[in-house]
Parts: C-alpha cells; sequence; structure tokens
C-alpha cells in the first residue's frame, strides 16, 4: 500500500507551491499548448497582469471571479491571477447556456465572468456582472486547430451595463504589478458546482488547503516528478481538471499538456508529441480513443498511469483498452464534494473484483480519508453490506455556498452523505454499486443499473449504455437500457436483450432497449439519466419491448 503519512505530513497551498517553484526553476515548462511552450516565469507574469487587470476592476480578496474558458492557456493564468488577489475561482461549464449561467452567477455572486467570445453575446445582457472579460484571440498560444469547434465571433451585440474588455487589452493597459499570494490554508479556493443532475447545482466550498492536500495526493500516489507531464484529457472546468491536471502540475511542477477540448485524435497526437505520462478522466474519455479507429496505440505508449472516475468503470472496458493499447486503467472515485478523488487504487495494483457480480473496485481510502457504509438510520454496517457510502477527511468541504439547509443535510459531524450506494469488502476496497435514488424496484425486487450495465459492456456490439428504470403498470419499474454501438459493429435491440436475459436472473435483464448515437452526458462524463427518462416516456425508434 501507499506510504498513508506522504501527504498528511504536508501543510501549505496550491499558490505557495507554485510560488516555491518559481523560485527555484522558472524556466521550466509549465504549459504545453500545441506548438507554444509557456515557462513558469512567463505564467506568473501572464498571472500578474492579469491580478492587475481584475484589481483594475474592482476585484478584491475573497470576491468570485467566475471562469468560463475551454483547457487553454489563458484558464490557467486566470486562476493564478485570481489568487494572486485572494479572490475565489468559480469554473463554469463552457457549454452553459445564458440561463444555466445566470442560475450560477446569482446563486455565487460573482461580479466578473472570463469567457470566450462566443460566450460573451446578449445573453450576458441580463447578468449582474460588473467585468467581462473576453479572451481575444488566444493570447499565448496562436495556433488554431483545424479539427476542434472554436470559439467564433460574438453573435449579438453586447448591450448590458457590464464593461466588456478582451484579455489582451486588459493586460495592455495595466500597470503589470507583481501580486504576492494573499491566501491561507483555510481560505476558499474553489467554488465548484455540483452538475446538477440530481436538482439545482450547489457551490461546493473548496479551500486552499483542502485542494493542496488532493493534488499533493496524486503526485505521491503515483509517484509523479519533474520528468512526468500531464494529458489533460478532463475539463478544466470541473474539479478533476482542476486538481489532476492543474493543481498536480502545479504542485510537483511538471508540464501540463492542453488541447482545447477533448478529441481523441488530437489529444493522442498531443500525447505521442509530449511524451505525456499520466492523466485522469471519465470512462467515456477511454472510450472514445477505442471507438476511433485512427488513435494509434503507439500514440498512447508513453502513458504509465491512466486513471477514471466520475462514472462506474466496466471490467469490459478495461480489458478492451488493455488489449488495444497495453495500458491498464485504474479506478477512482470521489465527488466534487471531496475535492475530487477519495479512493484510488494503489500504483502497481490491480483493483479487486467482487466475485459475485464482477463489478470492479474503486479502490482503498486515500491519505486522511475514511469511509463508512452506513443503513438508512446511519448506523454503520459491516464488511459486504450494501447501503449509503460516508466520507471523512481533509478533502471534503464543509458545506456549500450559501446554503446552510442543504449543507446541513449532506454533511453530518463531519461527514458527507454521498447518495451513493455502495458496500467495502474486508479488507477495506470499496465497490460502489450505484446512486441510491437510481436504485431500480421491479416487482418488489432491487435492481442496481451498474450491474446490468456491466453485462451489457460483454456485448462485442456495445460502446456505451446506461439503465434506468421506467414505470411499468404490471411490475411497477422495468429496467430500460439506452446503447451506443461500435462502428461497424450492429446489433439488434432484441439480440441484447437475449444477451443480457441469458446472463442474469429475470427480473434484471432489461425488457426495453434503445439505441442511441451518443449518451446525453455532463462535459465531465457523466451520464445525464434525467433526459434519457425523458426519452423513455416516448418509446421512440429502436425500442425493443419484452414482457
Amino acid at each position: 500500500m501507499h506510504d498513508s503519512d506522504m501527504v498528511a505530513s504536508e501543510s501549505g497551498t496550491i499558490p505557495s507551491s507554485f510560488a516555491a517553484a518559481l523560485e527555484e526553476a522558472p524556466d521550466r515548462t509549465a504549459i504545453h499548448y500545441f506548438g507554444r511552450d509557456v515557462s513558469l516565469r512567463s505564467l506568473d507574469r501572464w498571472a500578474d497582469a492579469i491580478a492587475s487587470g481584475l484589481q483594475d476592476g474592482g476585484v478584491r480578496k475573497d470576491d468570485r471571479v467566475a471562469i468560463m474558458l475551454q483547457n487553454v492557456p489563458e484558464y490557467v493564468a486566470s486562476v493564478i491571477a485570481t489568487w494572486k488577489l485572494g479572490a475565489v475561482v468559480v469554473p463554469l461549464n463552457p457549454m452553459y447556456t445564458a440561463r444555466e449561467l445566470a442560475v450560477v452567477i446569482d446563486d455565487c455572486g460573482a461580479r466578473v465572468l472570463i469567457c470566450h467570445p462566443s460566450t460573451a453575446d446578449a445573453g450576458l445582457s441580463r447578468l449582474a456582472l460588473d467585468l467581462i472579460v473576453v479572451t481575444e484571440g488566444w493570447g499565448l498560444a496562436q495556433r488554431r486547430e483545424p479539427r476542434l469547434s472554436l470559439p467564433g465571433p460574438v453573435s449579438e451585440p453586447y448591450a448590458g451595463r457590464a464593461r466588456l474588455v478582451g484579455l489582451d487589452e486588459l493586460t495592455a493597459t495595466v500597470d503589470a504589478r507583481v501580486h504576492e499570494f494573499r491566501v491561507r490554508p483555510g481560505d476558499l479556493a474553489i467554488l465548484p458546482y455540483t452538475s446538477g443532475t440530481t436538482g439545482p447545482p450547489k457551490g461546493a466550498r473548496v479551500t486552499h488547503a483542502g485542494a493542496f492536500h488532493q493534488a499533493c495526493l496524486f503526485r505521491d500516489w503515483f509517484d509523479l516528478g519533474e520528468s512526468d507531464s500531464v494529458l489533460a484529457v478532463s475539463p478544466l472546468g470541473h474539479i478533476t481538471g482542476l486538481i489532476a491536471h492543474v493543481g498536480v502540475c502545479l504542485v510537483t511542477p511538471m508540464p501540463l499538456v492542453l488541447g482545447y477540448r477533448f478529441h481523441p485524435e488530437v489529444m493522442a497526437e498531443l500525447c505521442e508529441n509530449q511524451s505525456c505520462t499520466f492523466t485522469v478522466g471519465a470512462i467515456t474519455i477511454f472510450t472514445s480513443f477505442l471507438r476511433t479507429p485512427a488513435v494509434r496505440p503507439e500514440s498512447l505508449r508513453s502513458l504509465r498511469h491512466v486513471v477514471s472516475g466520475g462514472a462506474p468503470v466496466p471490467r469490459a472496458v478495461v480489458e478492451s483498452f488493455r488489449e488495444r493499447f497495453g495500458i491498464s486503467i485504474t479506478p477512482t472515485y470521489g465527488l466534487t464534494e471531496t475535492t475530487s478523488s477519495s479512493h484510488l487504487v494503489p500504483a502497481g495494483v490491480g483493483p479487486a473484483v467482487d466475485p459475485g457480480s464482477g463489478t470492479l473496485s474503486v479502490g482503498v481510502p486515500v491519505t486522511g480519508v475514511s469511509a463508512r457504509v452506513v443503513d438508512k438510520a446511519g448506523l454503520a454496517l459491516g464488511p459486504g453490506e450494501p447501503g449509503e457510502i460516508e466520507l471523512s477527511g481533509p478533502g471534503v468541504v464543509d458545506g456549500y455556498w450559501a446554503k446552510p439547509v442543504e449543507s446541513a443535510a449532506a454533511i453530518r459531524a463531519g461527514w458527507l452523505r454521498t447518495g451513493d450506494g455502495g458496500f467495502i469488502d474486508e479488507n477495506g476496497w470499496l465497490f460502489v454499486v450505484d446512486r441510491l435514488k437510481d436504485m431500480i424496484i421491479a416487482s418488489g425486487f432491487k435492481v442496481w443499473p451498474r450491474e446490468v450495465e456491466d453485462v451489457l459492456y460483454e456485448h462485442p456490439a456495445v460502446h456505451e449504455c446506461a439503465v434506468i428504470g421506467v414505470p411499468d403498470p404490471y411490475r411497477g419499474e422495468t429496467v430500460a437500457a439506452f446503447v451506443s454501438l461500435k462502428p461497424g459493429v450492429p446489433a439488434a435491440p432484441e439480440e441484447l436483450v437475449e444477451h443480457c436475459r441469458a446472463r442474469m436472473a429475470a427480473y434484471k435483464y432489461p425488457r426495453v432497449i434503445q439505441l442511441l448515437d451518443d449518451l446525453p452526458k455532463t462535459t465531465s462524463g457523466k451520464v445525464l439519466r434525467r433526459e434519457l427518462r425523458a426519452l423513455a416516456e416516448g418509446h421512440g425508434p429502436g425500442i425493443a419491448t419484452h414482457h
């Protein structure tokens, strides 16, 4: 097992680690973005200039600065600039509509938004912002990748009350004062919003100490050093991207390889050219690599550690990835509220496998984390007994922004109620079954979607799948599956039903199967089950129904 004292012995912040690395090796590469390298010194000077512009725009300590960008160097510079002022980073999904953006801006009270030109349209006029900073062009990196969808021009003239200014103008028209970091471990560092898949998004209060601990955790757990580099497949606007990409690179330090947003061929090319050794992403990232014939095994061979979380990791996908690329995918478990991972599989050790279902374990508790499984009354359960997973540790947030009722319901005496169902075996391995609310009750029997999905993934034609419960007049609920197929590998819904029926109890196999080109997901790779439920209500084409 891993040396559990390593991370626990450290205290500090990501900014303090960045400052120490800057002093020791200012010319070391901090970011690689297509054809351009950004050194630690250049990144720091750039962040100073942005901080000066934000300060002149009214940003003060503890203010919230919303950042709504793709994976570009400007994102990292803006994060550091925000921390230089003692302000709080609010990472936003760049796919948000104006309505979704308004929900978060109104909740956190941010008065500054840093965004792409395509975002700064008339939809922002209604927001209570004082300053909108637009990343004109590409800042330090001018290459435009033709295979990607790039930010377009402003769709309509902006007519809001906020001052609209380009990032280049912001940094050119102010005195780029040298800013010292004004943060303490207990100060808020990041206010990431939950994905909203189970209700309105809530801002999780991540401190500098919590972010630092989790960034160091990835560095130490996988023994990462200056010769390593991170392939940024996760969006930086998600807690995984901020901690397991940006954070770990700043505390090591090592290069962060960015590619605007995930595209399998582009990221594979960047991985090969930069010899990337570490990455963390949702399993959909790695199924996308598998689905793309142009991604050659040689392109990914430098990767020493590939970690996947945020969604279940099917054993069949892990085996397919290993067979094609010669790389093992390491499962992990964590939430926005745990500031990324709470569980990891120790390096060099394969995950435990549940002998009953074949489900892969998501690992053991990471440094400083305690985990337990409880029943509905909150009483701890024994090894192998399924219930709700609860967590405590240095990465667990103390609550949600301006939501005392929700905070009290989610966190009791330092224990986070995850809402996830699972069990811990006698050796301490955690097995995540599913979201408790997603459990299906069919004819009085409990069916966990994860178990059905794992069986579907064993079919050679299945690329991705998701299972939900739908109303049934006879059973109460019945099992419905949504499936996307691998290119050139056909399969009829009836064939998939028979595949499951031969491998599962009668009450478990799906009676309803719908084929989709792609499953609806968040940018972090989580399947949007609410959209699948809406599809199921219509029982559209491509559905097989069995009774």
